[in-house]
């Protein structure tokens, strides 16, 4: 029996079924135009055929067992006996193993493991020299992004006078994207010497990154009466539309008092369709993060809360090094992790946890 307290055997008959509608689906013509459905159904068709293996090898592990088990009894041919009983410790030791990572895949998991996601950058204490290092970090994942092979997109810029970001949002889509930038949150910190600064004096100054899973509509089920939506005219750096249309959109959540704004776009329906992306992504990073609260008794926070209250990182250009507080690892090729070049903080990361969980 699963949670749900359907036998697991219907549980896989249905899976069976659904793997069939997705092939279906996906060998349709022009079924591979819209390439964030195609995207989700082949990261929901990779889950379910792993599901399926893994549970047909059970079953074959079991009949052979059966089958070895009877042989050893039987005793009629002491060879074949003797024959069947090895047999039958090696499927053993094969069905726990089989079993254990039955277990381990069917535990109820971070709902938001196998999202894409959104990224918010925001400039922290610092000032310019803040704002600065928060336009460093938003180039920082997108060029992370193209290394993986990612698409991202920027739904929310705003920029001040000298090319500082006092808060960019990014979609960042793609398999693995929420596992591979989820410790990301949090608050990161640089360590330089500005422009500005004519005696030489290193500042230190921070910038907070949030990570939220996006999650589908069907997830997060946002009532119409439950949004005040208000138009008005874009302001700041952004281009010739700024202060000529009321094409920016402020939209209040008003059972949570989460309130989005977005201005990026000349549209106002695109406007208003990045804001409820991000609204979305806001709501469904409360219910998950409720629900990882809820199960904080039997799990371990291995790197961190994750909370945008917490230093992470921080990033010295005078020596060259990155530090990430959480693992104590120090890294010091500085340039090229601002360029993207995140493969190693990121693996070393999720190493640490995994390790930590077997212990």
């Amino acid at each position: 029996m699963n949670e749900t307290g359907v036998p697991f055997s219907e549980r896989i008959e249905a899976l069976r079924a659904r793997r069939a509608e997705i092939e279906h689906t996906l060998g349709q013509p022009g079924a591979w135009d819209d390439q964030d459905q195609t995207a989700q159904l082949g990261r929901e068709l990779a889950e379910i055929s792993e599901q399926i293996a893994l549970w047909d090898t059970l079953a074959d592990l079991r009949q052979g067992l059966a089958e070895a088990e009877q042989l050893a009894a039987d005793g009629s041919d002491l060879e074949l006996a003797e024959l069947a009983q090895e047999e039958s410790a090696r499927l053993s030791v094969a069905l726990r193993a089989a079993e254990a990572q039955w277990r381990a895949l069917m535990m109820p998991a971070d709902r938001r493991e196998n999202h894409d996601v959104i990224m918010e950058v925001r400039a922290g204490t610092g000032g310019d020299e803040a704002a600065l290092f928060a336009a460093d970090l938003l180039r920082m994942y997108s060029r992370f992004a193209e290394r993986q092979g990612w698409r991202y997109e920027v739904l929310e810029l705003a920029e001040n006078q000298i090319g500082g970001v006092r808060e960019g949002i990014l979609s960042v889509k793609g398999r693995g994207t929420f596992h591979q930038l989820r410790h990301e949150s949090g608050v990161h910190r640089v360590q330089r010497v500005p422009e500005t600064e004519a005696q030489g004096r290193i500042h230190t100054s921070t910038a907070t990154v949030a990570v939220l899973a996006e999650p589908g509509e069907v997830e997060i089920v946002i009532r119409p009466e439950e949004l005040r939506i208000e138009s008005h005219r874009a302001s700041g750096a952004g281009g010739q539309h700024v202060n000529k249309t009321d094409s920016a959109i402020r939209i209040v959540h008003l059972p949570t008092g989460m309130v989005v704004t977005c201005q990026d776009e000349r549209s106002q329906h695109k406007n208003r369709d990045k804001a409820m992306r991000v609204l979305r992504a806001r709501l469904f990073e409360q219910a998950s993060s409720a629900q990882q609260e809820a199960t904080a008794s039997t799990r371990k926070s291995q790197v961190g809360t994750g909370d945008r209250s917490e230093r992470i990182r921080t990033y010295n250009f005078p020596q060259g090094r990155v530090t990430d507080h959480r693992i104590g690892l120090t890294l010091y090729h500085l340039a090229e992790v601002l360029d993207g070049d995140l493969t190693e903080l990121i693996d070393s990361l999720n190493r640490f946890e995994d390790e930590a969980a077997v212990q």
